[in-house]
């Protein structure tokens, strides 16, 4: 069952049966020290007004309401890793034995959350250290502009995970003339550097959440990293594009975020799924699981044994 949880993440996931998620994507605060926002802009038509558009016309920016104007979250901690580790510690325990973690982050604190996984994962069970990369916005003229985040991807065992790669999506070669038209028109599998575009301000995709990732590079991770019918976990869920992808290629999903304004974008993005939609967790009162434990299936799933 397709499930959003409106609640506390780490309570949230304490009350999940072990073993019960395939795959877990999260895409953590990453620890900026800003508060992030994403500025929302209301006009009308007005002869008169400050913003121009399409054919001529003049439109007039209203001001935002208090609703939008405190949207988004406080992305700063004192103890950053302290925050984390007992979450990715329930994750571990959640994840079946060939499923997999990929962790979100970007250069300021990937070093330091490369530590720790590997602690409760252990070091053999780190795949690899994914890039993303795009082009977007401002650049410095003091510094290399920041235009990458990390994902690191971490598995329960260190051999024997789910590898779909003959699932995968395939990019266009950099010289197509040199390989050949069969092969260009064919494309190539991924590296571990992803360029991807950010999510656009102006393209149907966007929700209006702050920090939004864009729903190609989840449905490349859904794709390989899991099969049909199988749960797929995000406990940081902000705008449910790991729900949009889940459901989109046949997975189940669970949503977890403790922001309203997070839970009702995900309500609304994923209505035509018809997901549960829970009411913030009492902790005195406990919780039904979201998802129940993996059963053991006739079938068999594509698991890489690498050696």
């Amino acid at each position: 069952m397709n499930r959003i949880v409106h609640g506390e993440n780490l309570e949230v996931l304490r009350g999940l049966p072990a073993e019960s998620a395939h795959l877990i994507y999260v895409d953590p605060p990453f620890n900026t020290g800003i508060q992030q926002k994403r500025r929302r802009i209301r006009v009308v038509q007005d002869a008169e007004g400050d913003r121009g558009g399409f054919g001529g016309k003049r439109y007039r920016t209203l001001a935002p309401t208090a609703q939008a104007a405190d949207a988004g979250y406080a992305d700063q901690f004192d103890d950053y890793l302290g925050f984390l580790k007992p979450r990715l510690v329930q994750a571990h325990r959640i994840l079946t034995a060939t499923g997999s973690l990929f962790f979100h982050i970007d250069y300021r604190e990937v070093h330091y959350c490369k530590v720790m996984l590997d602690g409760i994962f252990g070091r053999e069970c780190f795949q690899n250290e994914i890039i993303w990369a795009y082009d977007y916005g401002a650049r410095s003229r003091t510094r290399w502009p920041a235009k990458h985040d990390t994902i690191l991807w971490y598995t329960r065992h260190p051999k024997k995970y789910t590898f779909n790669l003959d699932e995968c999506d395939r990019i266009e070669y950099m010289a197509p003339r040199m390989v050949g038209a069969k092969k260009a028109a064919l494309g190539k599998l991924p590296t571990d550097v992803w360029w991807h575009t950010i999510v656009s301000p102006t393209g149907k995709e966007k929700t209006g959440y702050a920090t939004q990732k864009p729903l190609g590079v989840l449905e490349r991770i859904v794709r390989v990293h899991s099969n049909p019918g199988e749960h797929v976990l995000d406990f940081f869920a902000g705008s449910g594009t790991t729900g949009a992808a889940a459901a989109k290629l046949g997975r189940e999903f669970l949503l977890v975020d403790e922001s309203g304004e997070a839970v009702a974008v995900m309500t609304k993005r994923l209505e035509a799924y018809k997901p549960d939609v829970s009411d913030p967790i009492d902790p005195q009162a406990g919780m039904k699981p979201a998802i129940k434990k993996a059963a053991p299936k006739k079938r068999t799933s594509k698991v890489a044994v690498q050696t």
